[in-house]
């Protein structure tokens, strides 16, 4: 029975935190029904004039969604697909909807296509961009998990690149193709990275407003092993390329005791900034920021600057007691995948990573055996700030378990938001941190994880979730201070915060 009060103390206790009202102001639409029975969001945007595109993925067809600046459906256009046709990437720039698909219609091609929506005009259209031959069933887009980073629109929105893998059996080569935004005639098509040896995995894209392209990724120096066999050091190097009508420029990175998983590209205040995370040990782990400033002029490195992380976020993961010796010894992180790069008015660069792994167990399958599950893990989050010089401002971490993929993030007035579904009570630990997780049973709610520009943090509720009201942030978009996001099921409704 003491153990009993114990609990419920203790659950009184918990369900009385996290009850804090977020700033932003929130508003959710009345009902509509989706007649598509189209499952899957592929992307939600608002454009310049408040419309709202929401494209969707159906069995048999794609459709986009039109909605008025309070979210009352305008218009929709149900476009049927071909039966090997299957979504990979999407872009979004003043009031254009572009959607990228491929199309296998023999084992050995591949059709790219260019679905696109105006939101002022509201009509569609379809474009063939390209079409090529492939080896033995091959991605056009290596890895499916990275397939967004192979598209980019230029800041101003008058191009876009593509980039594509054109590996063969003797050959590794690689390919970008740049288009007039508004045509989506091609410009220019370019080669790079031709090896017979030498092995290259693309991590990111941008284009500028001269149409020059740059990819950034891993050249291998022997096979494809991420460390050298013996000792133990990085098998690759960071290479910077940069593509153009006339010529392609790279720019390797080498690397001195450290190992880097990949870098993003970020422009901010006319300079890329190539930025990512390091660890002394291997590529799966997190030991500090690393940041590459480039001259693009000269494809040169004008400044780097290397941070271990803070402190503090070490003593949000681990308290206070254990954050210092951690922090002393050089503790490095695992598994930590960077999901998003932020940048606010004043130049200043967020780097925002999540845990990510998965394990495995056995179910029974209802015959008498047994079969192994999969179960993915979406925990802790790191947030890093940069400032518009490449040094470190500050950096926090949430304490997270979760095993689907729920958060988003956003700056509004140059602060950070992150927006999540937990369990309805969060529960403060006796050290004073937050752990953000549902409990066996527990309904939910939505959540907003707020930092100011000096880092201070505070945990609000927006939303308790039932019915048809769970909303979902990973799919969401911001806009011109507003933030929308969906319920799911047939009868679905917004959340707009604003």
């Amino acid at each position: 029975m003491k153990i009993l009060f114990t609990f419920l103390a203790f659950f009184f206790i918990s369900i009385g935190f996290g009850q804090n009202t977020t700033k932003l102001s929130v508003s959710v639409s009345d009902e509509y029904k989706d007649k598509t029975k189209a499952a899957v969001v592929l992307s939600i945007h608002t454009g310049e004039n408040g419309i709202t595109a929401i494209a969707k993925n159906g069995r048999k067809d794609y459709v986009f969604d039109l909605f008025d600046h309070n979210l009352n459906l305008l218009h929709s256009e149900v476009v049927p697909k071909e039966n090997n046709e299957f979504y990979v990437g999407d872009l979004f720039f003043g009031n254009t909807m572009k959607i990228f698909t491929v199309d296998s219609p023999k084992r050995d091609e591949r059709v790219v296509y260019c679905h696109t929506i105006n939101l002022d005009t509201k009509e569609y259209n379809s474009t063939k961009l390209f079409s090529t031959t492939v080896e033995k069933k091959g991605a056009l887009f290596g890895s499916r998990k990275d397939h967004r980073t192979n598209f980019a629109v230029s800041p101003n929105g008058e191009y876009f690149a593509i980039a594509t893998d054109d590996t063969r059996k003797n050959l590794n080569s690689y390919t970008i193709q740049v288009f007039d935004a508004n045509t989506e005639n091609l410009v220019y098509k370019q080669s790079y990275q031709k090896s017979a040896k030498r092995f290259y995995v693309h991590n990111d894209l941008h284009v500028d407003n001269a149409g020059d392209a740059y990819s950034i990724g891993k050249l291998y120096q022997n096979g494809t092993r991420q460390v050298k066999l013996f000792t133990g050091d990085a098998n690759y190097d960071i290479v910077l390329n940069k593509v153009s009508a006339d010529n392609t420029t790279e720019l390797l990175i080498r690397l001195e005791d450290q190992h880097i998983q990949n870098l993003n590209i970020e422009e901010t205040n006319n300079q890329l900034h190539l930025v990512g995370f390091f660890s002394e040990m291997n590529v799966h782990r997190l030991k500090g920021i690393c940041n590459f400033i480039i001259d693009t002029e000269a494809v040169a490195i004008a400044d780097t600057k290397s941070h271990s992380l803070p402190t503090q976020v070490y003593q949000d993961l681990y308290g206070e007691n254990r954050a210092e010796r951690l922090s002393k010894n050089g503790k490095e992180l695992i598994r930590f995948i960077m999901d998003h790069t932020l940048t606010d008015s004043q130049g200043n660069i967020y780097l925002i990573a999540e845990k990510f792994y998965t394990t495995t167990n056995t179910v029974n399958n209802g015959s008498g055996g047994v079969t192994m599950q999969t179960v993915y893990h979406y925990d802790d989050i790191i947030i890093i700030k940069l400032l518009e010089d490449g040094n470190l401002d500050w950096g926090r971490s949430i304490l997270k378990k979760d095993e689907i993929p729920s958060y988003n993030a956003f700056l509004k007035n140059d602060e950070l938001h992150i927006l999540l579904n937990s369990g309805k009570n969060l529960a403060e630990k006796r050290d004073g941190r937050t752990k953000v997780k549902r409990n066996f049973l527990e309904a939910t709610a939505l959540y907003d994880i707020a930092y100011t520009q000096s880092g201070e943090v505070s945990y609000n509720k927006i939303h308790d979730n039932q019915g048809n009201g769970y909303f979902h942030p990973f799919f969401g978009s911001f806009q011109d201070g507003r933030f929308i996001m969906m319920s799911g099921g047939k009868w679905q409704k917004f959340m707009i915060l604003e």
